[in-house]
């Protein structure tokens, strides 16, 4: 008991006895003869007179909870007891002091035996004011304002789920376990009584039945019926998947009804009814193209439309062409919305298009890659052509500026001018491109390069003139097949050193090829696949002349599987390539195969793996073999990759598999929303003179 309760009840029983006082005089003075002195001035200081029988007394305090009665004399000093009782309050009232913050803990009791369970507390978790406050501090009065909010929208979550009856009791007290700043933490828990679950007993969308033969399709994307949960959810998704069914089956304009539910509390059941008024089924007519300035008419909407003059109206088809004009870069706004014509079963669309600036300027500056990736691999991007995505040990520093006009020959037909200034490389270039030329997702492209590299294989100044035709894949129409085809025409003054006497040799090659391409991508993701595989191949039927014309064949295959086992993705990949019809002695070094770096056998240094002249600088080879292999395992944003990667070149036409060259490391990851930034770094297993213990790479996608 403490102090303060004990002084209350003394001054209670004080005032008992002074009103038990006043009924006993008066009847005193009925039965005596004894007379009070009117005269007699009363001290308020004297002692009171005994007054037998009445009277409290004071409690025990050293025994709360003992009889009242006095005070033995044989128990400790009342000061003493009255501070351990102030100690035990105090210590009391931490649990529940409103003024002191602490850390708290979450519990849910309750929702386990639930069929939605996981998908409760997920959106529960996502929407509480309590999982946001998880390991900070907050007194006791924030924590019941977040635990009784939290407890009212868990509430109406059970609702939505069909537990109509549901109860939420929340207990704020006690503790949960110590944090790590070994604090115990204060216990937070919500008590859940779902009660039953309500279903529908009756489902009706009256209007439905006009739709004839559609009506059994259109009944199954709505996807509600007799004995469903009453689940909030199931019935929106229900309502937009109909919608969207009825948009792709030509009955342009649908009109969906509000759902209608009626709720027995009694029987725990309800109904459900919805209008659905169809309309008539509808044919797509023609284009009508307007905004503040037409980028395109209504001949490309048509070419990138999957959607024909008579077709029947298909929603999926109209948003697919909304995104292809998004995807051009050359459009900030695509809205098409269906229009009424003369005849009551042809929709028209209006198209309104704003554009996004034509022009991009970019400029980097870093490490050069080795491996130049273009716009038809990683989709339409700003600059059309990208060159220098990352960082690779030895492969010198490069300062690179490329304009492009997107839209410079319309329609999407963009000129890009680039320049590169390096240790290893200059280069100046100007590249056409008519995105969906003929047909949609395939390009013409144009190419026209002077170039000087110097690396330490070879030297070469070189111009080069291309144009070839490919079909596209991108990160939002990734296609299982690509292909390009077309010519090239090359000036090269190239110099080497002899292999065998490293004596150096400068020569003038004049290079016609048809190179040929063709891939299939059968993965799940353009820049980190998971799963699935890829085959490509590349043939480049070529003639060269130096001092007399000889012929040859290049040919490459790449192939690569992905496959997941938990929250790791194991990934393994093999190069064979192969000149078939001259030596590579006589062939230019710069169409030579080379091995070494981060697109290749990491740990190495670029082109440092194979055949070396007597200066020990690498020479190429006419054949080449390599294989990688990865764990990729992430956690969340980020991941580690361990790898092992192994490769070699042969002067011969064919690899023979010996002598391979083994580099392993591990990568970091980091996952974007584009695509994962690494860093990897690697060591040769069985190194060369000459050749480093450690080398970095850095780049955009993963390695392979």
């Amino acid at each position: 008991m403490s102090p303060a309760v004990s002084r209350s009840r003394a001054r209670c029983a004080c005032a008992a006895i002074v009103l038990a006082t006043v009924p006993v005089a008066a009847r005193g003075q009925d039965a005596a003869t004894t007379a009070v002195d009117p005269a007699a001035t009363l001290d308020p200081n004297s002692p009171m007179a005994d007054m037998p029988g009445l009277g409290v007394d004071w409690p025990d305090l050293a025994k709360p909870d003992a009889p009242l009665g006095l005070l033995p004399t044989d128990q400790p000093d009342p000061a003493v007891a009255l501070g351990k009782a102030a100690k035990a309050i105090k210590a009391e009232a931490q649990t529940v002091d409103a003024s002191g913050e602490r850390r708290y803990g979450v519990t849910i009791e309750g929702l386990a035996g639930l069929p939605a369970a996981s998908e409760i507390r997920l959106r529960f978790d996502g929407l509480s004011s309590l999982q946001l406050g998880v390991g900070k501090p907050a007194n006791v009065a924030q924590v019941d304002r977040r635990a009784r909010e939290d407890g009212a929208m868990l509430r109406e979550l059970l609702r939505a789920y069909g537990y109509y009856d549901a109860e939420v009791d929340t207990r704020v007290g006690g503790t949960s376990g110590p944090t790590t700043t070994g604090d115990s933490r204060l216990a937070v828990t919500l008590a859940v009584d779902p009660g039953p679950a309500y279903t529908f007993t009756h489902v009706a969308l009256p209007g439905l039945a006009a739709t004839g033969p559609d009506a059994a399709a259109l009944l199954k994307a709505f996807d509600v019926g007799k004995g469903d949960p009453v689940s909030a959810d199931r019935v929106n998704n229900g309502v937009a998947a109909l919608k969207a069914a009825l948009a792709d089956k030509g009955y342009a304009f649908a009109v969906v009804g509000d759902p209608d539910i009626r709720v027995d509390h009694q029987t725990h059941e309800a109904t459900l009814a919805m209008q659905v008024d169809a309309g008539d089924h509808m044919r797509f007519g023609m284009f009508h193209v307007s905004g503040t300035r037409h980028v395109f008419g209504p001949r490309h909407l048509a070419l990138l439309s999957r959607l024909h003059p008579g077709d029947l109206y298909n929603k999926s088809l109209i948003e697919d062409l909304r995104r292809a004009l998004i995807q051009t870069g050359l459009i900030s706004v695509a809205q098409i919305t269906p229009v009424h014509t003369a005849d009551p079963h042809i929709v028209d669309l209006d198209v309104h298009l704003e554009p996004a600036p034509p022009r991009t300027i970019a400029a980097t500056l870093g490490y050069v890659t080795g491996a130049r990736i273009t716009a038809g691999q990683l989709g339409y991007l700003n600059t059309e052509t990208v060159s220098t995505l990352g960082y690779g040990t030895g492969q010198g520093v490069t300062a690179e500026v490329d304009w492009t006009h997107r839209n410079l020959f319309p329609p999407e037909g963009s000129l890009t001018v680039r320049g590169v200034l390096g240790t290893q490389e200059q280069l100046a270039s100007a590249i056409f491109r008519r995105n969906n030329f003929r047909t949609r997702d395939q390009a013409l492209v144009g190419q026209f390069t002077l170039d000087h590299l110097n690396v330490p294989a070879f030297a070469a100044k070189t111009i080069d003139a291309a144009a070839n035709i490919e079909r596209q894949t991108n990160i939002i129409w990734q296609k299982k097949w690509t292909y390009s085809y077309g010519v090239e025409l090359v000036v090269s003054d190239e110099r080497d050193e002899i292999l065998a006497t490293g004596e150096p040799r400068r020569a003038t090659y004049y290079i016609g090829a048809l190179p040929l391409g063709l891939a299939y991508d059968g993965s799940d993701d353009l820049l980190n696949p998971t799963r699935g595989y890829r085959l490509s191949a590349r043939v480049s039927p070529e003639i060269s002349f130096r001092g007399k014309a000889f012929e040859y064949v290049r040919l490459q295959l790449d192939g690569s599987a992905y496959q997941p086992v938990g929250r790791i993705v194991f990934a393994e990949r093999v190069r064979l390539g192969s000149i078939e019809g001259a030596s590579s002695d006589a062939i230019a070094p710069t169409r030579r195969f080379y091995s070494g770096g981060g697109g290749s056998v990491r740990g190495f240094g670029y082109q440092k793996i194979g055949p070396r002249d007597l200066n020990n600088n690498p020479t190429g080879g006419a054949s080449l073999a390599e294989f990688g292999l990865e764990a990729r395992i992430r956690f969340g944003d980020f991941g580690i990759v361990p790898f092992l990667d192994g490769g070699n070149l042969y002067a011969q036409s064919l690899p023979r598999f010996t002598g391979i060259r083994y580099g392993t490391g591990l990568g970091v990851r980091y996952y974007t929303s584009f695509g994962p930034i690494r860093v990897d770094v690697g060591t040769p297993i069985n190194r060369q003179k000459g050749d480093s213990r450690v080398a970095v790479y850095v780049s955009l996608g993963q390695a392979f």
